[in-house]
Order: C-alpha cells, then sequence, then structure tokens
C-alpha cells in the first residue's frame, strides 16, 4: 500500500549506484542478517533489536541470542487483546461498576510519541473510548487533559519500564490523586494499569499485577509502540485495529528482509539521505504529511532518527569523522507553505524535504482531498524546477531543491504500520552506513542526571558546584 518517489532526488543515474556500491561496501545485508537474527547489534549495552518480533507472526522464527522469544511476545499480545476486548465490552469496569469512556495515558519519549501519532492517524471521528495523553512534567499538561475527562469513568495507564521515570511518575502521582478525589483512594488503583518490567514498584504504587503488561530489553523506547506501550491505542482503537496495524508493519518487515538493495524502499530512503548529508553536505531534513491525521509524523521521526543516529562515535569507540543524524523538522502541508517553505524555496540554504501524501481521501471528501494532493505536488516540482523568468530577481526561484514523495494508497492501520516500519528499517540502513549504534541513547542520561541534583537545589537543599552560568540562573530562580 506504499509507493517510493525518488525521481526528484539530487542524484543522476552513476551517483545512485555510488550509492548502492557503498551500501554493499558498508554490509548492510549482512547486517540486516544479524538484526533479524536476533544478535547483539546494540554493542554498548550487549542487547539484540528485535521490534520486528512485536508484530511478527506467532510462528515467526524469531530469537534473541538464540532463544526463542515468540511465546512471551504472543502471552503478552494475548493479555493485550482480552484486556482490550475486556474494557470495550464492558466485562473490565470502574470502580462504581460502570463503563471506562476515557483512558489517560501518561508517558513520556518513547512511551508517548508513537502512541499519540498511532491515535492522532488511527482514532474514529466518535470514539466510543476517547484517549487523552500526558507527557509534560509541567503540570498544565496534565490539567488539560484530566478537564476532559470524567476520573468516575477514566482508566489511568502508566508506562514507564523502570518506573523511575521523573516526568511519568510525578504525572502518575498527581493522576491517582486525582482518581482518589472522585473515587476514594481505596479505589484508584482499580481504575490503573501499567506497562512496565518492574513489579514490585508497581505493586507499592496500587497496580494489580493482573493489570501490569512487560516487554523486553531487546525493545527499545522509540521502537516499543509495538509492544505493551501500544496498549492504550489497542483498548481505544480496538484489537482488531491494532492488529492490521501490526500487520502492515510485518509486511514491511518481508519486504526489507528479503527485498534486494536496488529495490529496497527503506535501503533507498536511507541512501537518499546520506547522499544528501555526506556527499552534498546538507545537515538538515524536511518531513511534510499533507495528511492532518500524520500531523505529529515529524515529532516522531525527531525522535525515531536523531536518538538513534545522532552519534559521534563508532561502536569501536573510534571518533565519527563524517556527518550522522541531520536534523529533522517539518510539519502539516499544506500549512507549512505559509510557514517555513519560503526558506525552503528561497533561502540560501537547500534542504532536501520529503513529502507524505495520500491517495485516497478521508473524511473531508474528494474535492479538499483534490487541493490537498494539488499542493503537494507542486510544492514538489516547483522545488526542483524553480523559476527561471520574472519581472524582478526576487520572485526568480533557483530550483534544484531535491524531495521524495512516499504516497499511500489510503491511511489505514495496515499502510500505516508499513509506513512507520519503513522509516525504522531506513533509520537502522543509516546507522550501518554510518557505523554508529541506532540502538543507545547514551545522550539523554546527562542532563537527566543533572536536573535531579538541580531540583534537590530548588527544593531547598544544599547548593551544589556548578558552572557560574547556571549557578546565577538557580539563584534567580530561588
Amino acid at each position: 500500500g506504499l509507493s517510493l518517489d525518488l525521481s526528484k532526488q539530487s542524484w543522476s543515474l552513476a551517483g545512485l549506484e555510488a550509492a548502492l556500491a557503498l551500501a554493499k561496501a558498508a554490509g548492510v545485508d549482512a547486517a540486516k542478517a544479524r538484526l533479524f537474527g536476533g544478535e547483539v547489534v546494540n554493542a554498548s549495552e550487549g542487547r539484540p533489536a528485535l521490534h520486528m518480533a512485536l508484530r511478527a507472526a506467532t510462528d515467526a522464527p524469531f530469537q534473541a541470542q538464540g532463544k526463542s522469544i515468540m511465546a512471551e511476545v504472543q502471552a503478552v499480545r494475548a493479555r493485550m487483546a482480552a484486556f482490550a476486548d475486556g474494557v470495550r465490552s464492558g466485562a473490565i469496569v470502574a470502580a462504581d461498576g460502570g463503563p471506562f469512556t476515557g483512558i489517560l495515558h501518561i508517558g513520556i519519549g518513547g512511551s508517548d510519541l508513537g502512541p499519540r501519532l498511532v491515535w492522532d492517524v488511527l482514532r474514529p471521528l466518535k470514539p466510543q473510548i476517547d484517549l487523552k495523553f500526558v507527557a509534560n512534567v509541567d503540570g498544565e499538561d496534565l490539567a488539560l487533559a484530566c478537564a476532559a475527562l470524567d476520573p468516575a469513568r477514566t482508566l489511568v495507564v502508566v508506562v514507564s519500564k523502570t518506573f523511575t521515570t521523573q516526568e511519568t511518575l510525578a504525572n502518575a502521582l498527581a493522576a491517582r490523586a486525582w482518581l482518589a478525589d472522585a473515587v476514594g483512594q481505596d479505589k484508584a488503583g482499580a481504575q490503573m494499569a501499567a506497562v512496565s518490567t518492574a513489579l514490585d514498584k508497581t505493586a507499592a504504587f496500587g497496580i494489580a499485577d493482573d493489570r501490569v503488561f512487560g516487554f523486553w530489553d531487546w525493545v527499545g523506547g522509540r521502537y516499543s509502540l509495538w509492544s505493551a506501550v501500544g496498549l492504550s491505542c489497542a483498548v481505544a482503537l480496538g484489537w482488531d485495529v491494532f492488529q492490521a496495524f501490526l500487520d502492515g508493519a510485518a509486511a514491511m518487515d518481508a519486504h526489507f528482509r528479503d527485498a534486494p538493495l536496488e529495490n529496497n524502499a527503506a535501503v533507498l530512503l536511507a541512501l537518499a539521505q546520506v547522499y544528501n548529508r555526506n556527499g552534498l553536505g546538507r545537515a538538515a531534513r524536511s518531513v511534510v504529511p499533507y495528511a492532518h491525521r500524520l500531523r505529529r509524523l515529524p515529532s516522531f521521526l525527531q525522535q525515531l532518527e536523531m536518538e538513534s543516529n545522532g552519534k559521534s562515535v563508532t561502536p569501536q569507540g573510534e571518533a565519527v569523522t563524517h556527518g550522522t543524524a541531520p536534523v529533522v523538522f517539518g510539519g502539516e502541508g499544506s500549512n507549512v507553505q505559509h510557514a517555513y517553505f519560503q526558506a525552503m524555496h528561497q533561502g540560501t540554504d537547500i534542504v532536501p524535504t520529503e513529502i507524505v501524501a495520500v491517495a485516497k481521501p478521508g473524511a473531508g471528501g474528494s474535492d479538499m482531498h483534490s487541493k490537498l494532493l494539488s499542493n503537494a505536488l507542486a510544492q514538489a516540482e516547483a522545488l526542483m524546477v524553480g523559476r527561471a523568468e520574472a519581472p524582478i530577481k526576487a520572485r526568480l526561484f533557483a530550483g534544484n531543491r531535491p524531495s521524495s514523495v512516499i504516497l499511500l494508497d489510503q491511511l489505514d492501520p495496515k499502510s500505516f504500520g508499513a509506513l512507520i516500519a519503513l522509516y525504522e528499517h531506513k533509520t537502522f540502513v543509516e546507522g550501518v552506513i554510518w557505523n554508529i549504534n541506532s540502538f543507545d541513547q547514551w545522550g539523554v542520561e546527562l542532563g537527566k542526571e543533572m536536573a535531579n541534583a538541580i531540583l534537590d537545589e530548588l527544593q531547598g537543599g544544599a547548593a551544589k558546584v556548578h558552572d557560574p552560568s547556571t549557578a546565577a540562573l538557580i539563584e534567580r530562580l530561588k
């Protein structure tokens, strides 16, 4: 259900062949075999990366370092399906015996961005169960979400693998207090579920073990929406919809695993980025979905790509001497045409653009959809051909600005699952070519550690040693 058009990219046929030769020299085929074979591809943490197993058929031969994992995957999947069906049918109810009409999903990073995007894309116009998300530790985020929900009819789902994430726990505590005010302290836990591997901590929080859904250390956060991290979406959408989403990703997995490099969508999309980043020195890329439901796709890709490949050290501990992950930014078309596209067409930097469009209209009807698609195609054409003649120089366009177009036949669960899996595999291929580990994220740790120390100071603790700039800001706040 997807097609990829790279005909407006900057490479000539010789450039494309050189890029394919680079992929072969970097060992992309061998790396794919290691990935699907469950070998350790996350060297710094000693782990495989097997998010593909989360959407695979039950009889798929996935193993993690020689140990079969599909029975465990299927067991969690079955529990998710049963829970989703139970909530939707009324077999699982709120504290007063009434049905759940809302879900409050609490997480951050990979525990938030993926599920939030899934809900935006696949939600019905009038959902049986509404779904709200809270990620930011700013209390306004939680207050706005809770204002739209009835606490007596809300299921709170807390997503944190270790159940220690500062922002998530702060929001979870506040949400539990919100429930307790409505249903009583002793009944608040009955309206909560968790996605975590820390059963001792979830139990201490008041969540029963049969409401806790686990996942595995071979699932990275930004690759986890296929796991129990997607529980809120599975409940709010219904299991059939969530299963179709998994099936679409599994179909893309098979394509990526089996297709030769020269006809492999993820490989070719990755090579277009490598060609622009390393061959032409273009350090940013714009992603523009011409579909309102896909408006959060650029934010999702910021984490997927920049957290995965924003690295400057090889797995061997050596400094990387070439550019890695470009900056990813974007917004929904045609809105952003009236914002930053001026710079895209006539600015001094050339920024490759990725346009994602959907062939068949959704709820808006065919007339409006034709207008949307005409803008998508026109922008790609204008970026490439420019304008050579105009009455004043300010109206000239240099053109020769590259773009790719990903076209979905329709925006349904299966094609959307395939789209996200396409980007996951693209990211992996780039990491192989750049010789970096796409599956760790040590760069997010230092700021978290420092935040804990500063929090203690802001709350009256002893002063710590800081640089003069930070120390002055802390004093100003105090």
